[in-house]
């Protein structure tokens, strides 16, 4: 596990460099949205469907889904429970209610998982994202966001979600999955290839998205109780529950091990559109991102 993470660690670095010295001809926004939209809109999708459409979808999925709700219930309420003895503003509490409950899933967990334990663990790293986590984000964590910030955004939960190409795949390969619709070689080999890209671009795309300046001394009380929740009392909580509903023992592990991810770096973008403490959350990817580097590795070896 830790000789993989500092592979990951090489390639999410080269992502941070390339955002400092990439040409300049085009804004560091721009080269990072660029690629960003090339996993989120083509690459990933084509992962998400050939993934579903050939994985089995049994009580197992529902399980996965439940497992995944559970984690990020239990980093909303731990983190709203910790923050009634610090001193936070309001924005400060939605950020923190965010950073602390939805992990890293598919753009850290699904390269992570898919080299320490194998390809095997994609369908089960995508069933939790995509199943609970991306949804639940784009409507309670949408609410929330609303809730605590001071944007007069309107919130529209089931547009955000018709957004989501990667679900549209989800849809798409369950539809064929549950129809018995074999899927064709050309086609597998075709999704395959376009898959390929997924792990490596990601990775760069984290790095180029975490704000390693927006560090500051004055976060740290409030963000070692985030480091906390999410790298410990959440994969805490999913591998208990994991062991209380019978879940299947192949599968803990991987389950426990999402759920010990560092923060999505996709919340920044909801932090930024409802106007909460976006740099705070920047901070909050970046200090669980490089405690991660310590947790996951013993996470897995006591697992």
């Amino acid at each position: 596990m830790l000789t993989v993470l500092i592979q990951m660690s090489l390639i999410i670095a080269c992502g941070s460099l390339w955002n400092r010295i990439a040409p300049s001809h085009s804004t560091r926004q721009t080269h990072r949205r660029t690629l960003t939209d090339l996993v989120f809109y083509i690459l990933l999708p084509a992962l998400v469907l050939d993934v579903i459409w050939r994985a089995p979808l049994n009580q197992s999925s529902l399980q996965i889904s439940f497992l995944a709700t559970c984690g990020i219930a239990t980093g909303l309420i731990v983190m709203w429970l910790v923050l009634r003895f610090f001193k936070a503003s309001k924005k400060q509490t939605g950020t923190l209610l965010l950073a602390a409950s939805f992990p890293n899933s598919t753009y850290l967990g699904l390269p992570v998982l898919d080299q320490v334990i194998g390809s095997y663990t994609r369908s089960t790293v995508l069933q939790y994202d995509l199943f609970a986590c991306t949804p639940i984000l784009l409507s309670i964590g949408m609410l929330i966001a609303h809730y605590y910030g001071d944007s007069n955004t309107e919130v529209h939960p089931l547009r955000e979600l018709i957004k989501v190409p990667p679900l549209w795949a989800v849809i798409i390969g369950i539809t064929l999955n549950t129809l018995g619709i074999q899927q064709p070689e050309i086609v597998h080999a075709g999704l395959m290839t376009l898959a390929g890209g997924v792990v490596p671009l990601m990775l760069i795309v984290l790095g180029m998205s975490i704000r390693w300046q927006s560090l500051r001394f004055n976060y740290l009380k409030l963000l070692f109780p985030v480091a906390l929740i999410s790298l410990v009392v959440v994969p805490l909580v999913v591998f208990s529950t994991s062991h209380i509903i019978n879940f299947d023992a192949d599968k803990i592990i991987i389950v426990t091990l999402i759920a010990a991810m560092p923060t999505m770096v996709f919340g920044i973008v909801i932090c930024e559109r409802y106007q909460l403490d976006s740099q705070l959350y920047a901070a909050a990817v970046a200090v669980t991102t490089l405690t991660s580097l310590i947790t996951l590795p013993l996470w897995f070896n006591w697992l």
